[in-house]
């Protein structure tokens, strides 16, 4: 009772300093600032008790005599009417919830932080939650957050994307929006989250960021428009039909290349099309890998050099010499394998996967390499050299890396065959031939 009567008092001692201003409904305190000020500050009240019902009629009157009076107004409404909806569970406080967006954005929708977009994004994802059953009503959920997306572009919140992905899914097994804009979607979303990713420098937003794409992949999955033969279904007559469109061609390609789907006849037709329209580096790199779905190595070997020829990014180079020297290093030829590791390597900093491929070179060589069993058994050394690289170097590979050293370290020479050669524990030692490495030797019993 103490704290109603001090908040009546300080009301009306406030609303005598504004009684000489003209008063109309757009202005700051509306019809009647000792009344705006007055029940403001009592819903408020209520509103940090949780009493929304008892809330609901100083609040009324707030927002419908002076909207313009505080941005709070419209923070608190939320409040109260998703309150009232979740004890009442009737759909009358949905509908005043969407109004009350509706005047946030036109009383205080330039706001710097808090925008339109921003405003958008929170009431379609508010009507997407309250009425996830209700086709129609997701349906307008969907087009504010669209529009939503639009307007903020990359400051998009993380919850709107997921909302809309989510929103997408349910339309499209309702048959009111074609698989195509699910997937553009999809597509869309994870080109923003690359670039936030690429733009934000702090740890634990990276990670938010992360999850935020980890949760659309997994509604896209769900929506059921990933697998090979939708996608084929889909998009194959469209490229018959538009077979020199080359936004249309980059959409199909990205779509079949996420979802691993190279090795299928739609590809094929829209790689070599692509390649024809214009031969750039992923034109290249796109049919190298629909020739390693085939298995016809030597086909991807030559798209593979064509694509590095023609690549200026330098973590991707990365990547096509490591593809490149993966094909060399299974078809034997292991000098070829080794150098193009270590331009891949050259193109990527603190990468051990290019030193293990060098290792599993050296170890298959060594059969090839010298005429005594020494000679032949010091190539694992070299080789354990490279693991232990990669592992000191390359956190994501070092359990790989340990599980090599183990493995090869078995076959080290022992100390009775290398007493014959006149080697020692923790000599010197070079192997040649196309190897070329120093190294420690390192005796077994």
């Amino acid at each position: 009772m103490k704290t109603r009567l001090l908040i009546v008092t300080m009301a009306l001692l406030f609303s005598g300093l504004f009684k000489a201003e003209a008063q109309t409904l757009e202005s700051k305190y509306g019809l009647d600032s000792a009344q705006t000020i007055l029940n403001a500050s009592l819903y408020i009240e209520m509103v940090k008790q949780g009493n929304y019902k008892d809330a609901l009629k100083g609040w009324r009157y707030v927002y419908k005599n002076a909207p313009a009076y505080q941005k709070s107004t419209y923070i608190n409404g939320v409040k109260i009417m998703e309150g009232l909806y979740r004890s009442t569970k009737n759909e009358k406080y949905i509908d005043t919830l969407m109004m009350v967006y509706d005047n946030r954005i036109k009383y205080f929708g330039t706001d710097r932080k808090y925008n339109t977009g921003w405003i958008l994004g929170r009431k379609g994802g508010d009507l997407f939650q309250y009425k996830p059953n209700d086709v129609p009503a997701v349906k307008e959920a969907y087009a504010i957050m669209q529009k939503s997306i639009k307007m903020q572009g990359l400051d998009a919140e993380a919850k709107v994307i997921a909302n809309t992905m989510e929103a997408s899914k349910v339309l499209v097994q309702n048959n009111q929006i074609e698989a195509e804009e699910v997937i553009d979607n999809y597509l869309l979303f994870m080109d923003m989250a690359k670039k936030q990713m690429d733009a934000e420098t702090d740890p634990a937003k990276k990670d938010n960021i992360n999850n935020a794409r980890l949760n659309v992949e997994q509604i896209f999955f769900a929506a059921g428009v990933a697998d090979c033969e939708t996608l084929s279904n889909i998009f194959t007559p469209k490229f018959h039909a538009n077979h020199d469109d080359l936004v249309l061609i980059n959409k199909i390609l990205r779509m079949l290349n996420r979802q691993e789907c190279e090795d299928g006849a739609l590809y094929a037709e829209v790689a070599e099309r692509k390649y024809e329209l214009d031969p750039t580096a992923d034109a290249a790199h796109n049919l190298a890998k629909m020739f390693i779905k085939k298995k016809e190595f030597d086909k991807s070997k030559e798209y593979l050099v064509k694509s590095i020829e023609l690549e200026k990014e330098a973590d991707i180079k990365a990547d096509l010499h490591f593809k490149l020297a993966t094909i060399l290093l299974m078809q034997g030829q292991y000098s070829n394998a080794k150098s193009n590791a270590l331009k891949a390597a050259g193109f990527r900093a603190n990468w051990g996967q290019p030193y293990l491929l060098i290792g599993k070179a050296y170890a298959a060589y060594s059969k090839n390499y010298g005429t005594s069993a020494l000679e032949k058994q010091s190539v694992y050394w070299v080789a354990v050299d490279k693991f232990l690289k990669a592992k000191a170097m390359d956190p994501d590979c070092s359990e790989e890396a340990r599980e090599l050293i183990n493995t090869y370290s078995q076959y080290f020479p022992r100390k009775e065959e290398a007493f014959f050669e006149g080697v020692k524990e923790g000599d010197t030692y070079k192997v040649g031939d196309w190897i070329n490495e120093s190294t420690k030797a390192r005796l077994t019993e």
